[in-house]
């Protein structure tokens, strides 16, 4: 199935009764938590950019977070490298680390866009590698940049891998989804106007917050965003350990098709979420009630989507057309 096919909504993903697929382990970098994964295929197997967290006591979440490398013949059963492709080596990037990779392919090179984050501003960085292992890092995307804070702040980079009109497009945010333009796929000039907003129902799965999900894919009708959304919950709800908001919330995740031709047009888009927190694994962890999607491949005739369960654990679910 080739990704101009690729009606919208896509797909009917099962989550795999192996989940979760990757969890914690020893008690050094990645000890604490692991989640938010990103996803590439490279010589026949998947490779997974997941974020680790260690029990430093640093960081936001009091520990900090580096990138971790993971390799699967079938998908499923991962072996880990032993030690982080990235990690925190600029005053930005201290004490909280390195956080939640997305990953895009464009020819011979992959671009990773991840969360730098110092303990009170996180900012949007981008690293370079030809083989997933070394990565050269290329420094904060949008200097000085807030959005709608009041602070220096951006987050969760998803870049189309064609160009559009002459320009690679991305899509951008945490709180509304921006967007963005670039020449080379390394200096970006962001558009100050969202293309997608939270819905105005508090009910809406997605009306606190929007935030891309995987690298878009570029089909006929359009190009597909699935992103990661949020609501409030009510007082009764958990915030988890973490307690990332004032007050609970629960992360599920929809779809969007923006225009091929205008990248910042809204053409369709999900009335309610395709994926939401079911397990024990997705409802209780470092922050209850969380899948985040960010990794999606297609794999031997079959689509994987790779997502974090509760900010925990690494759960994927699969499409077979």
């Amino acid at each position: 199935m080739s990704k101009s096919s690729i009606l919208f909504p896509f797909g009917s993903f099962v989550k795999h009764e192996s989940n979760p697929i990757l969890s914690p382990r020893g008690e050094g970098w990645e000890s604490k938590d692991v989640f938010n994964p990103a996803a590439v295929v490279k010589d026949g197997k998947v490779h997974l950019l997941y974020r680790a967290e260690d029990r430093t006591g640093m960081g936001k979440w009091n520990g900090t977070s580096r990138i971790g490398l993971a390799v699967s013949e079938d998908g499923i059963r991962f072996e880990r490298h032993p030690e982080p492709v990235l990690i925190p080596t600029e005053p930005y990037e201290a004490d909280g680390g390195c956080e939640d990779p997305r990953v895009t392919q464009i020819g011979d090179t992959y671009y990773m866009t991840y969360t730098a984050y110092d303990g009170k501003n996180a900012r949007m960085c981008l690293a370079t590698s030809k083989d997933l292992v070394n990565w050269e890092k290329h420094g904060i995307v949008f200097p000085g940049w807030e959005g709608d804070q009041a602070r220096e702040w951006s987050k969760s980079g998803a870049i189309l891998p064609e160009k559009i009109n002459g320009k690679y497009v991305m899509y951008f945010g945490d709180s509304c989804i921006w967007i963005a333009f670039s020449d080379d796929a390394i200096h970006w000039e962001p558009v100050e106007e969202p293309v997608l907003r939270p819905r105005e129902n508090p009910a809406d799965f997605d009306s606190l917050l929007v935030e891309p999900g995987p690298q878009p894919l570029l089909t006929d009708e359009g190009i597909l965003l699935i992103y990661n959304g949020a609501r409030k919950l009510g007082e009764s709800g958990r915030s988890g350990t973490g307690n990332i908001h004032a007050f609970p919330v629960r992360y599920e995740a929809g779809q969007v098709l923006f225009s091929r031709e205008n990248p910042a047009q809204v053409i369709r888009r999900t009335e309610s979420s395709f994926f939401a927190p079911e397990s024990l694994a997705e409802t209780e962890g470092q922050v209850d009630n969380v899948v985040f999607l960010e990794g999606l491949v297609e794999f031997r005739g079959a689509w994987y989507l790779y997502y974090g369960m509760a900010d925990s654990h690494i759960g994927v679910a699969i499409y077979r057309p």
